[in-house]
Protein backbone atom coordinates (compact mmCIF):
# COMPACT_ATOMS: atom_id res chain seq x y z
CA UNK A 1 0.00 0.00 0.00
CA UNK A 2 1.31 3.45 -0.84
CA UNK A 3 1.04 6.24 1.68
CA UNK A 4 -1.41 7.99 -0.67
CA UNK A 5 -3.84 5.09 -0.04
CA UNK A 6 -3.30 5.04 3.73
CA UNK A 7 -6.28 6.23 5.80
CA UNK A 8 -4.06 7.43 8.66
CA UNK A 9 -1.75 9.34 6.29
CA UNK A 10 -4.91 11.05 4.99
CA UNK A 11 -5.88 11.97 8.57
CA UNK A 12 -2.38 13.40 9.15
CA UNK A 13 -2.65 15.50 5.97
CA UNK A 14 -6.17 16.71 6.86
CA UNK A 15 -7.67 15.03 3.80
CA UNK A 16 -9.87 12.83 6.04
CA UNK A 17 -11.47 14.35 9.16
CA UNK A 18 -10.90 12.91 12.61
CA UNK A 19 -11.66 13.97 16.18
CA UNK A 20 -8.12 15.04 17.09
CA UNK A 21 -7.42 15.09 20.83
CA UNK A 22 -3.64 15.80 20.81
CA UNK A 23 -0.97 16.74 18.32
CA UNK A 24 2.77 17.05 18.58
CA UNK A 25 5.39 17.77 15.98
CA UNK A 26 5.69 14.08 15.13
CA UNK A 27 2.43 12.47 16.35
CA UNK A 28 -1.35 12.79 16.13
CA UNK A 29 -3.93 11.34 18.53
CA UNK A 30 -7.59 10.95 17.60
CA UNK A 31 -10.72 9.14 18.77
CA UNK A 32 -11.37 5.67 17.37
CA UNK A 33 -14.50 5.58 15.19
CA UNK A 34 -15.50 2.22 16.74
CA UNK A 35 -14.65 2.64 20.44
CA UNK A 36 -14.16 -0.47 22.56
CA UNK A 37 -14.08 1.47 25.85
CA UNK A 38 -15.30 4.87 27.10
CA UNK A 39 -11.85 6.22 26.21
CA UNK A 40 -10.49 4.81 22.96
CA UNK A 41 -7.90 7.00 21.27
CA UNK A 42 -5.38 6.09 18.59
CA UNK A 43 -1.91 7.62 18.65
CA UNK A 44 0.05 7.53 15.39
CA UNK A 45 3.30 8.93 14.09
CA UNK A 46 2.92 11.47 11.30
CA UNK A 47 5.46 9.43 9.30
CA UNK A 48 4.16 6.27 7.68
CA UNK A 49 5.49 3.02 9.12
CA UNK A 50 3.45 -0.13 8.53
CA UNK A 51 3.59 -1.54 12.08
CA UNK A 52 5.24 -1.27 15.49
CA UNK A 53 8.11 -3.58 14.57
CA UNK A 54 8.95 -1.54 11.47
CA UNK A 55 8.83 1.70 13.46
CA UNK A 56 11.04 0.25 16.21
CA UNK A 57 13.62 -0.79 13.60
CA UNK A 58 13.50 2.50 11.66
CA UNK A 59 13.18 5.09 14.43
CA UNK A 60 13.17 3.90 18.05
CA UNK A 61 13.03 7.50 19.31
CA UNK A 62 9.79 8.09 17.39
CA UNK A 63 8.33 4.92 18.91
CA UNK A 64 9.19 6.39 22.30
CA UNK A 65 7.40 9.62 21.35
CA UNK A 66 4.29 7.64 20.36
CA UNK A 67 4.29 5.98 23.79
CA UNK A 68 4.89 9.29 25.56
CA UNK A 69 1.94 10.83 23.71
CA UNK A 70 -0.20 7.79 24.59
CA UNK A 71 0.49 8.46 28.27
CA UNK A 72 -0.31 12.16 27.78
CA UNK A 73 -3.64 11.17 26.23
CA UNK A 74 -4.36 9.04 29.31
CA UNK A 75 -3.57 12.02 31.55
CA UNK A 76 -5.71 14.38 29.44
CA UNK A 77 -8.60 11.88 29.43
CA UNK A 78 -8.44 11.41 33.21
CA UNK A 79 -7.62 7.69 33.09
CA UNK A 80 -3.92 7.74 34.00
CA UNK A 81 -4.50 7.12 37.71
CA UNK A 82 -7.25 4.51 37.40
CA UNK A 83 -5.38 2.58 34.70
CA UNK A 84 -5.35 2.23 30.96
CA UNK A 85 -4.32 -0.26 28.32
CA UNK A 86 -2.00 0.35 25.37
CA UNK A 87 -2.42 -2.05 22.44
CA UNK A 88 -0.35 -2.39 19.28
CA UNK A 89 -1.73 -4.88 16.74
CA UNK A 90 1.12 -5.94 14.46
CA UNK A 91 0.08 -7.92 11.40
CA UNK A 92 -3.23 -9.08 9.99
CA UNK A 93 -3.44 -12.19 12.19
CA UNK A 94 -3.09 -9.96 15.26
CA UNK A 95 -6.04 -7.84 14.15
CA UNK A 96 -4.21 -4.99 12.44
CA UNK A 97 -6.51 -3.60 9.75
CA UNK A 98 -4.81 -0.30 8.94
CA UNK A 99 -1.15 -0.74 8.13
CA UNK A 100 0.11 2.51 9.59
CA UNK A 101 1.47 1.90 13.08
CA UNK A 102 -0.92 3.00 15.81
CA UNK A 103 -1.36 2.39 19.50
CA UNK A 104 -4.81 2.12 21.03
CA UNK A 105 -5.24 3.93 24.36
CA UNK A 106 -8.15 2.26 26.16
CA UNK A 107 -9.65 3.06 29.54
CA UNK A 108 -12.54 4.46 31.48
CA UNK A 109 -13.90 1.06 32.52
CA UNK A 110 -12.63 -2.16 34.06
CA UNK A 111 -10.49 -3.85 31.40
CA UNK A 112 -9.66 -6.97 33.41
CA UNK A 113 -10.13 -10.25 31.56
CA UNK A 114 -11.99 -12.36 32.20
CA UNK A 115 -14.59 -9.93 33.52
CA UNK A 116 -16.07 -10.33 36.93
Amino acid sequence: MSTSDCLFCKIVSGEVPAKIVRESERTVAFRDINPQAPTHVLVIPREHHPNAAALAAADPALLGEVLTEAHRVAVDEGIADSGYRLVFNTGAQAGQTIFHVHVHVLGGRDLNWPPG
